[in-house]
């Protein structure tokens, strides 16, 4: 087994571990959270999203959570955005890093922002634009690229397709993001040597969810396969509110721990 000498995560608990819990923190609360991540020494961490209250009530404060923390020296604080008022909201708070996301899933971008996959695509380049014109960098993420509750498997090509979207608008950091949690090691292993070969210059994250009991395997496949950058969340909570069934994020001491004992 040859694997990566290091690897780097990125917390994800304060986004996608609260977003779908019942009983809202307060912003006092999540500081007190994200300063125990920044100590503990977190050097990326995903500080919320910048989404309709009305539709993710937990993360409404997230503009007072990035005023507070702004230009944390050393550390990576993004924020996901579903649109241009997303983007400038994160402007206007801070923020100084932003992660644009569409599913390969039909029916799931519907249900989490409202729009086709073609029209989230087709939104890109503006949102891109008036975030570099004011200095924030931008990241892009692909839900359900190994699978779908409603659709089933997902064709690579229409992976491949939104790749390349995020390709011509500038963005070179993309994350695959099994948001259901119906991902495979074998399959992950393939589709991340797969991608890597064909798009060599883009930065690759994987976002794993444990609906099936798979996320930690398939950490381990995409560390067999070269990518070094994951998303965890403490206690491995959270999960999309839009994916029926879907259970919590990868643990982050799980992650941790088995990469410890790796050595």
């Amino acid at each position: 087994m040859i694997l990566p000498s290091e690897i780097r995560l990125c917390e994800v608990g304060l986004r996608d571990g609260l977003q779908n819990e019942p009983k809202i923190l307060t912003t006092e609360e999540k500081l007190k959270l994200a300063e125990g991540l920044i100590n503990a020494g977190f050097k990326v961490i995903e500080l919320g999203s910048f989404m309709s209250p009305k539709a993710v009530p937990q993360m409404a404060d997230t503009d007072e959570l990035f005023r507070h923390f702004n230009n944390v020296e050393g550390v990576e604080l993004r924020a996901l955005v579903a649109n241009k008022k997303g983007v400038e909201r994160a402007i206007n708070c801070g923020c100084g890093k932003i992660k644009l996301n569409v599913s390969a899933s039909k029916k799931h971008n519907l249900a989490n922002i409202n729009k086709t996959p073609e029209e989230t695509v087709a939104g890109f380049a503006e949102n891109v634009d008036l975030a570099l014109e004011n200095g924030l960098e931008v990241s892009g993420s692909i839900s359900m690229p190994f699978g779908s509750p409603w659709e089933g498997v997902i064709p690579i090509k229409d992976v491949e397709e939104i790749v390349e979207a995020y390709l011509r608008v500038g963005i070179k950091e993309i994350s695959l993001s099994d948001a259901a949690g119906v991902a495979t090691p074998r399959q992950v292993y393939d589709i991340c040597s797969s991608m890597q070969k064909k798009y060599p210059d883009v930065k690759w994250w994987l976002h794993f969810h444990n609906t099936r009991g798979m996320a930690m395997a398939n950490i381990l496949a995409s560390m067999e396969a070269g990518i070094t950058n994951f998303d965890s969340s403490l206690g491995g909570f959270g999960g999309c509110p839009f994916v029926p069934g879907a259970a919590g994020n990868v643990s982050t001491e799980d992650v941790v721990h088995m990469m410890d004992e790796m050595g």
